[in-house]
């Protein structure tokens, strides 16, 4: 098995051929255990066993707690009293049962488990409960009856995007006003906007119930439960149905990486013990987080983590999962406090193979549940094959995030003069992916939104944002922001592997940052909201923004430049001028905050070039200084066909190849 793939690839991996063999027989072995006489999609099915389900002639409902010594369902239906017709009864050694009359419970009810353990008790929230409400007074949380009548789809998945270009959203905070939007809000407010923007994907943020809304989803107690705060399930599936009829990929950002700590709305001390599904004692707990840390190695665990990934794709029609926090997930450590410098942290000792293997196995079962869907690994370390097939010795995600592309940006904005920006690095940083993987590139995310850092936009502008957009004056400042706020998105987009996205709002440079309601802010949802009508305003200078970002998507699309590899042409430190190619495109940039060049020269192909997408053009809030409708020719000098651009300063071109002898 020396001759993975992977490896083959790649000849920094051969010293660690054998860590990556016990890899592979790790994942065999773990799956051969877990199916025993079954499948993985069978293990995947314990929702369908697990939780409350109502049959022709009664209710079941069935729980997994093994530590407990009794259990009765209490709610609404017996006046929150442990009444001995609720008491449920053990079937095994970790399992308890229940058969209910139909009478005795109706939709809507809301219910809990009241769990009496050694030394103890609690009312728990049913690990696999399917709606969970929040008390719009006592703000408690409960299960609820949830039996409404069954949603007929209407449209089917688009077909796979070959380069998924993504709009990662956040239903809660996609309203103008000061509130927390809703699934019907956004279907008819946000989704028709997003397909005219081009995007062919969008990611869903915070679907998975979790109790403090400023977590921005990644606090998750209810696994199988849709967040009520934005709407019923049933709305969720209308609005991923709709996104299909509008020829969009649904996505769902999804959380396995770890757990709230809460007790009494998540599983922590579920019945009684810390370690039913997480670790024991302090790598229970992460230590930056302060969640709870699934124990991978448990067949339980992994039986509940995949059975949660087979529920939202066959219930609610996902497209495909952007698994979050893989990092933490795959290292002992977390990957806290480490920078990924050489080949030997991934594989030093200080990786977590029963995560890996559980990613494995979660990626070969979404797979065969639905070849078409696809899966993204959101992992800061750069961990080599988890992106790969794994039939060559990778993990199996379709895509991995190119998390280092925004914390590049990041560190060129912040801490280096413009005159400073060293085109060769940024070329380098840009395209440097591994070629056995695919990637998604970024120039921002919801991450850089956050409150405590800053977007681009607001990075480049500051201030002079809140003074200074207006169409009826120029600021310096403001015109320096614009001009590489769009250069910055298109050199991301046009040297991306195999994607790219981006996340509301940004496209046209949403002010300020994102701050959920906390006590911090008195409760206020002023930045917890998108503020589109910036957008649509002609006496601002947003919706330049705006059309840049729609222009420049449908280009990408139209071009395929994701089709052909990226080759440098030009790089220019000292004139800070980058010229690469993609196929029979050219992308030109000239970073210079004051130097025009008058004659850009870049050996290219013999023939002729049009512009096809002008930074500078005044339908994008540039200076007009480049004559788009020229039809640009190169020259013979010596077997070398030269082509002669005049490059503005703070400017980026896209010229075409063409064959045709006509100015278009």
């Amino acid at each position: 098995m020396d001759t993975l793939d992977i490896v083959k690839g790649d000849s920094f991996l051969k010293p660690y051929v054998h860590v990556l063999n016990e890899r592979i027989e790790k994942i065999i072995i773990k799956e051969k255990y877990l199916c025993r006489n079954s499948s993985l999609e069978d293990v995947a099915n314990g929702y369908l066993y697990y939780g409350l389900h109502r049959y022709p002639n009664c209710w079941y409902f069935r729980e997994k707690a093994p530590a407990a010594e009794a259990i009765w369902l209490i709610g609404d239906f017996s006046e929150w009293k442990a009444e001995p017709q609720f008491k449920m009864n053990r079937t095994g050694a970790s399992d308890w049962e229940l058969q209910i009359p139909l009478e005795a419970l109706k939709h809507g009810d809301l219910y809990k488990l009241l769990v009496q353990w050694r030394g103890g008790e609690g009312e728990r929230i049913p690990a696999y409960c399917r709606r969970v409400d929040q008390d719009k007074i006592t703000k408690i949380f409960s299960a609820q009856v949830w039996h409404p009548k069954q949603y007929e789809w209407k449209h089917k998945s688009p077909a796979k995007p070959k380069y998924p270009l993504i709009y990662e959203v956040h239903t809660g905070m996609s309203s103008e006003e000061l509130k927390v939007s809703t699934f019907q809000e956004f279907e008819k407010n946000v989704l028709p906007g997003i397909a005219k923007a081009g995007y062919n994907t969008i990611q869903m943020m915070a679907v998975q119930e979790h109790p403090y809304y400023g977590s921005f989803g990644y606090q998750v107690a209810n696994f199988f439960a849709v967040s009520s705060r934005f709407g019923t399930p049933e709305d969720l599936k209308q609005l991923i149905d709709t996104a299909h009829a509008l020829g969009l990929s649904v996505i769902m950002d999804i959380v396995h990486s770890h757990s709230v700590n809460n007790e009494n709305e998540g599983l922590s001390r579920f019945d009684g013990t810390t370690d039913l599904y997480f670790h024991s004692g302090d790598r229970g707990v992460h230590p930056v987080w302060q969640s709870r840390c699934f124990d991978y190695g448990k067949n339980e665990v992994l039986a509940f983590l995949l059975s949660n990934c087979k529920y939202w794709l066959e219930e609610f029609h996902f497209d495909g999962f952007r698994f979050d926090g893989v990092t933490s997930m795959i290292y002992f450590d977390h990957g806290t406090g480490r920078s990924f410098t050489d080949y030997s942290m991934y594989f030093d000792g200080n990786q977590d193979e029963d995560a890996l293997a559980y990613l494995a196995l979660a990626n070969k079962l979404l797979h065969k549940l639905n070849p078409n869907i696809f899966t993204i690994a959101e992992d800061v370390s750069g961990m080599p094959g988890l992106a790969a097939p794994q039939t060559a010795g990778g993990i199996g995600f379709d895509y991995r995030m190119a998390m280092g592309v925004a914390d590049f940006w990041i560190r060129t904005i912040s801490e280096k003069r413009d005159e400073d920006w060293h085109v060769g690095d940024m070329f380098y940083e840009l395209t440097n992916k591994r070629n056995d993987e695919k990637t998604i590139s970024y120039a921002e995310s919801h991450d850089q939104a956050m409150v405590g850092d800053k977007t681009i936009i607001f990075r480049l502008i500051d201030r002079e944002m809140y003074f200074s957009m207006d169409v009826f004056k120029r600021n310096l400042v403001v015109d320096r922001g614009i001009a590489l706020h769009k250069m910055i998105r298109l050199i991301s987009i046009a040297t991306a592997g195999n994607g790219y996205l981006n996340f509301m709002g940004n496209e046209f440079g949403h002010p300020e940052w994102i701050d959920f309601p906390r006590e911090g802010n008195d409760w206020s949802y002023k930045y917890a909201r998108r503020q589109w009508s910036l957008a649509r305003d002609k006496n601002l200078r947003y919706r330049f923004l705006a059309e840049f970002d729609r222009k420049m998507i449908r280009m990408v699309k139209k071009e395929k430049i994701f089709d052909c590899r990226a080759f440098a042409l030009v790089q220019d430190n000292e004139n800070q001028i980058l010229v690469f190619r993609r196929g029979n495109i050219l992308f030109l940039f000239n970073f210079h905050p004051s130097k025009s060049l008058t004659d850009c020269i870049m050996e290219t192909g013999q023939g002729k070039y049009k512009i096809i997408l002008n930074s500078d053009s005044p339908d994008f809030d540039g200076f007009d200084r480049i004559d788009e409708k020229r039809l640009y020719q190169t020259v013979d000098d010596n077997n070398r066909h030269l082509l002669y651009f005049y490059l503005p300063s703070r400017t980026a071109v896209v010229l075409k190849y063409t064959d045709n002898s006509v100015n278009p």
